[in-house]
């Protein structure tokens, strides 16, 4: 099998070679590194594909200070390496915590490190996690509640300056309670936006990253399986570089409560991920077959030829719970600047109904789990106190019933 280097893979797929948001970067770069030289950053999620690529991108602009937090140990060690191996400026106040952002060391950690700036990645992103009662309730611990307590610990420290939290796309006009969950999430945010600068990003699809589809085409790969993907949902992509550097854009220079998006064309830039298979499959030397089941497309793998350079897919129409067939950045009820950035759009004032709703919403969740009994449906109706616009798109099947 051929190996490809990401580059390569994002040329070919996305038709880039260099960060597109590289000229918006070099013109705030004097900017951002004046507010670095003298703060104290924490960051969470640091060893997630998306968390760990915005601390390289960080390093670059010299913080006084960088801590690293992730409850994954192992990657953090990894993300640790990588940084002492490469060329990238490390602070003298360099360290790292293996801790869960939503426990009880946090408070503890953040009482004796006074911060000026925390950026939290930490998050559930698959739509497939509201399958059932207690993963969704999972999701909306990690997403929303352990965002609610930390905002209540920052308002304790004199010392911060802003929080980041990272959204979503699918956070706009949300069709599924993954997505709504970050709508959630920016709103508890906004609601404390009087006492604490706040700042987020709304990402397209991270090419690659951890835990997406085209991630697990590698693993397809290298298992001999066939590949499989809808037809007709549709996507923006972004880079792993350029996720990071979305973030630190909107960290740095954003006013409070704006959240930076990239600007892209819908004609132009959208793709489905049975066109990246494609690509995908033709860049690693094989010819795509397209087949009319799964079942079809897992006899065809087990009856190919080791050397073949035929490869099965299977593309079928999106059936499952929670799946938005496009996306967008923005609602169309909040104001939006396109002239500030070349290739970043900004939500100047995000969709908020207010924090009565939020905190009714908030306390409600932390009710049903504390009693320990709760329905998915309770669940839904909680999360629609704060998110009216949330349109679940409900389906017999979720996404761990395809292939």
């Amino acid at each position: 099998m051929m190996t490809l280097t990401e580059t390569k893979l994002h040329k070919a797929i996305l038709g880039r070679e260099h960060s597109f948001l590289a000229e918006d970067i070099e013109a705030a770069s004097s900017r951002i590194r004046e507010q670095l030289a003298d703060a104290r950053v924490l960051v969470i999620g640091a060893a997630g594909s998306i968390g760990s690529s915005f601390v390289r991108e960080l390093c670059q602009f010299s913080p006084r200070a960088l801590h690293l937090l992730d409850i994954s140990e192992n990657n953090l060690v990894e993300v640790v390496r990588d940084l002492r191996s490469g060329s990238y400026p490390l602070p003298e106040d360099f360290q790292t915590f293996a801790i869960d952002y939503g426990g009880p060391e946090m408070a503890v950690l953040l009482r004796e490190n006074q911060y000026e700036y925390v950026l939290n990645f930490s998050a559930l992103k698959h739509v497939r996690s509201e399958r059932d009662a207690f993963t969704l309730m999972r999701l909306l611990e990690v997403n929303v509640l352990a965002n609610a307590r930390l905002l209540d610990q920052l308002a304790q420290m004199p010392s911060i300056r802003s929080v980041f939290s990272v959204s979503s796309d699918k956070s706009v006009r949300p069709a599924n309670l993954m997505g709504a969950s970050k709508a959630f999430m920016e709103r508890a945010f906004l609601a404390r936006a009087e006492e604490i600068h706040f700042g987020s990003a709304r990402f397209a699809n991270v090419a690659f990253s951890d835990g997406s589809l085209l991630h697990g085409f590698r693993h397809r790969l290298a298992k001999q399986q066939p590949l499989s993907a809808p037809s007709d949902v549709r996507r923006y992509f972004i880079t792993h570089q350029e996720a990071g550097q979305l973030c630190i854009l909107g960290c740095f220079t954003g006013e409070n409560r704006e959240i930076y998006f990239p600007k892209f064309d819908p004609d132009r830039d959208m793709l489905t991920f049975a066109e990246i298979a494609r690509v995908y499959l033709k860049e690693h030397g094989y010819v795509p077959v397209e087949c009319d089941s799964a079942a079809a497309a897992r006899a065809f793998m087990e009856a190919r030829p080791a050397d073949s350079k035929e490869w099965a897919c299977f593309f079928s129409a999106s059936d499952t719970a929670g799946e938005k067939l496009y996306e967008e950045f923005s609602d169309p009820a909040e104001a939006v600047d396109l002239e500030r950035f070349i290739n970043v759009g900004v939500v100047t004032h995000p969709l908020f109904h207010g924090r009565e709703s939020v905190d009714s919403a908030i306390a409600t969740l932390q009710q049903l789990r504390e009693q320990g009994d709760w329905g998915k449906q309770q669940l839904i109706d909680c999360v629609r106190k704060a998110v009216p616009e949330l349109e679940h798109v409900q389906a017999d099947k979720n996404l761990d019933q395809k292939m």
